[in-house]
């Protein structure tokens, strides 16, 4: 398919690159693909970004048939633009797609619309340091129609953000409240889809968080309520005794990229990782026998983000005396080395712009 592309006639003021937070500015244009029953995907291009018409009673809006992802593009030393495994974020797309009866895209189609909205939109990319191009892809119904049925009636849209940290804090360790109350997914439902309803759902805990002073929430199992799933923008993992253990995948946690990743980097170390079931309470027992040694989430969007305090209950863990860790730090600094071109790649993950 050819993308047609119509550029803006009023191109926005670029904001301060040193005040950017994450998620509050969005560049000139959008990309835009259709899906109609019968007829497929069709009509990709580029326009300029604006507000987007639809029918009070589109059915994203009543029923929630809607995914989403988030990758980033990022500006090396040399002016060069990498994207880090972007086939990974389109597999997981349609992973989604499939849970929430949306038709499947053309995953190196969709890699290459982003290509292409990134070079329209190229003088967007930040360059100071710690910034990147946030880019979101998000799919969602817009039949007009009331009654509970997957849409026959699609869109497909990407835009972009320039971003500085995700949490205020930076690198700096988060605090992190484990909830007991309520839960964010079972095993059979979506919670390892990357669907807006996931996010919905944790928004209560979230919230209730926040007035704690806590940057996120911990989620347990929604069954018994004892083993850890993740946190609620982040997979997460624990160093116990030099081990590192992170959940496994069983259906209600999110397969993530920048998870997948860091345990990739690790065994190429030569470290250990397990993932596997772990309770609270087998973290709670590490800490107490002075055995739990960092703690750290990873994302997309934070990267790498340490944990400084872990309050479960009525027990605060104060992790590492609330540095980051070394192994966090490494991590962080392979990573981000790889997607800024600042290190070689030598597992093949950037692709170019």
């Amino acid at each position: 398919m050819q993308i047609t592309i119509t550029r803006t006639q009023s191109p926005k003021a670029k904001p301060d690159q040193n005040n950017l937070g994450f998620g509050n500015y969005f560049t000139d244009h959008m990309f835009l693909m259709n899906y109609d029953e019968g007829k497929g995907w069709h009509s990709p291009r580029i326009v300029p970004y604006g507000p987007l018409s639809l029918d009070p009673s589109a059915m994203c809006l009543h029923y929630g048939q809607e995914v989403f992802e988030g990758l980033k593009a990022y500006r090396a030393a040399d002016g060069s633009v990498s994207l880090f495994r972007p086939d990974k974020n389109m597999a997981r797309l349609n992973l989604s797609n499939d849970r929430l009866c949306i038709p499947p895209i053309n995953e190196e189609f969709a890699v290459e619309a982003i290509k292409e909205l990134i070079r329209v939109d190229e003088d967007w990319i930040p360059t100071a340091d710690g910034t990147s191009l946030y880019i979101r892809p998000f799919i969602f119904a817009a039949d007009p129609f009331i009654g509970v049925r997957p849409g026959k009636n699609l869109i497909f849209c990407v835009i972009l953000s320039p971003v500085g940290a995700y949490y205020p804090e930076g690198l700096n360790p988060v605090k992190i409240y484990v909830e007991s109350n309520y839960v964010r997914a079972v095993k059979g439902g979506m919670g390892f889809t990357k669907a807006g309803g996931n996010y919905a759902a944790s928004l209560k805990a979230q919230g209730d968080a926040y007035k704690l002073g806590f940057s996120q929430v911990l989620w347990l199992d929604g069954v018994e309520r004892k083993y850890i799933e993740e946190v609620g923008t982040m997979n997460v993992f624990f160093v116990i005794d030099g081990v590192i253990v992170t959940p496994e995948l069983t259906g209600s946690i999110l397969g993530g990229v920048t998870r997948t990743s860091c345990i990739d980097i690790l065994k190429n170390w030569g470290m250990s990782v397990q993932e596997r079931p772990i309770s609270i309470q087998e973290v709670a027992d590490a800490y107490d026998a002075g055995k739990l040694d960092e703690v750290f989430g990873t994302g997309t969007a934070a990267v790498i983000s340490p944990v400084g305090l872990l309050r479960w209950e009525n027990k605060d863990m104060n992790i590492n005396g609330g540095e980051i860790g070394k192994i966090s730090q490494k991590l962080y600094d392979t990573l981000t080395g790889i997607q800024w071109g600042k290190i070689e790649d030598t597992f093949g993950w950037t692709v170019k712009v």
